[in-house]
């Protein structure tokens, strides 16, 4: 009798380490581990401090602020430097460049320096995201084989939301033995040198294709090329205004202080239990094959992105609040991977780099805007209402999206071409 064939024998069988079996990415991975976790210290510790010495909600809304407006002037010009320019350069020195302003920040801090310095320093910060977000995302497709993006992506989201699990425990811990911010500070600067140096050790696979020279009209083809990509335009859109509305991290001090009541320490808890929530649920995606419903996996994640939402604006135990805030970061990470590989996928490499501009110019507008609308609303009608309310137009954007957006709606797979 014959053997009757196996059934899918053909079909390649999912490897969730295969991203990690790649040299070049294993040295990616580990520089932007360490960079990530310094900067989100950087962060817990830079809202923590602003609001010990001004005890203003608005003050946390103005770090927002500075940090998003560099982003808004410079992302696209910073996204055809990627293009232009050799990208692994750019990523080092824009890294480098971090550790100088994370030490600068830790002499503000010492010499207990005029608020408004750290708001200068913080822009300048800005200034270097705007050139460093277009580079990486335009950098990592040149690094891996194209069948192994989609876990590339997965698992690069997950070292992400890894080092928002350790870097405000770390920053929350540091503040509460000392009291003082200045060390994390110094702990910044030392992580995003690590990063800078480990670009030394990769190869690119693919070389870059060169794009012509820089014009207004060259600069603005990444927002046009995403204008017309409908799939590409709606989830950049409904995940920009989502997060400008829903996003509750930047009023977490407020939070633990006035109504939790749980200190530094318990800061860096909740500022983490979003990042563990989304590094677990990277846990799950990578032994997962690629998304089959995309677009209608994507609308329905930022929809119960925005009831977490609500859910932990409405919490009055510390508890509860963790585990909304821990649901809220599990569901974004589903739509974080599906828009970051839908982007990089439908986009040609000498766009990469303005298209990936286009991407990190909201996902900076809508984080930094974000925390200055959360923290305006709150000074008016105080910090629950404030998530509460975003977390409704959260869900109205979501709607709207999905009833004028088909090609978005029916998205089904998302295929990285072999370079």
């Amino acid at each position: 009798m014959s053997t009757p064939p196996e059934p899918h024998a053909d079909t390649p069988r999912h490897d969730p380490f295969a991203a990690l079996r790649l040299a070049n990415y294993r040295w990616y991975a580990a520089g932007f581990l360490t960079s990530a976790c310094g900067l989100q210290m950087l962060a817990t510790a830079v809202g923590w401090e602003v609001f010990e010495r001004t005890k203003d909600p608005l003050h946390l809304g103005y770090t927002g602020l500075a940090r998003a407006l560099p982003v808004m002037l410079l992302a696209l010009p910073g996204g055809h430097v990627a293009d232009v320019f050799n990208r692994r350069w750019i990523i080092m020195i824009s890294q480098a460049l971090f550790a100088v302003a994370a030490f600068l920040l830790a002499w503000w801090s010492w010499a207990s320096g005029p608020i408004w310095l750290v708001y200068v320093l913080l822009a300048l910060m800005g200034c270097l995201r705007a050139l460093n977000g277009p580079a990486r995302g335009a950098f990592l497709p040149l690094i891996v084989p194209g069948k192994d993006f989609h876990n590339v992506v997965t698992w690069s989201t997950g070292i992400f939301h890894l080092s928002g699990v350790a870097g405000p425990l770390i920053a929350g811990w540091l503040i509460g033995q000392t009291g003082v911010a200045h060390w994390v500070y110094v702990g910044t600067g030392c992580a995003t040198l690590v990063f800078s140096l480990s670009m030394l050790f990769i190869r690119p696979l693919t070389k870059q294709t060169p794009a012509g020279k820089m014009t207004v009209e060259s600069m603005l083809s990444g927002l046009g090329f995403v204008y017309r990509d409908k799939p590409v335009f709606g989830a950049i859109v409904i995940d920009c205004v989502g997060v400008l509305l829903g996003g509750a991290t930047a009023l977490l001090p407020m939070f633990a202080e006035d109504i939790l009541k749980v200190g530094p320490e318990g800061l860096g808890l909740l500022r983490a239990s979003t990042f563990m929530g989304a590094a677990m649920m990277s846990l799950v995606l990578a032994f997962l094959p690629p998304f089959k419903n995309a677009g209608r996996t994507f609308l329905i994640a930022v929809a119960l992105w925005g009831v977490a939402g609500i859910a932990f604006g409405l919490s009055t135990s510390f508890w509860v609040a963790m585990v909304f805030l821990f649901l809220q970061g599990a569901i974004d990470n589903v739509s974080v991977v599906i828009r970051h590989i839908l982007v990089q996928a439908r986009t040609p490499d000498h766009l990469r780099g303005r298209v990936s501009a286009v991407n990190t110019m909201f996902i900076e507008i809508s984080n930094e805007l974000g925390a200055f609308e959360s923290g305006i609303v709150a000074k008016w009608l105080g910090p629950v209402l404030s998530v509460v309310t975003g977390g409704i137009g959260t869900l109205c954007v979501v709607g709207i999206v999905a009833a004028t957006n088909k090609p978005l709606r029916e998205l089904k797979t998302m295929t990285m071409p072999e370079d």
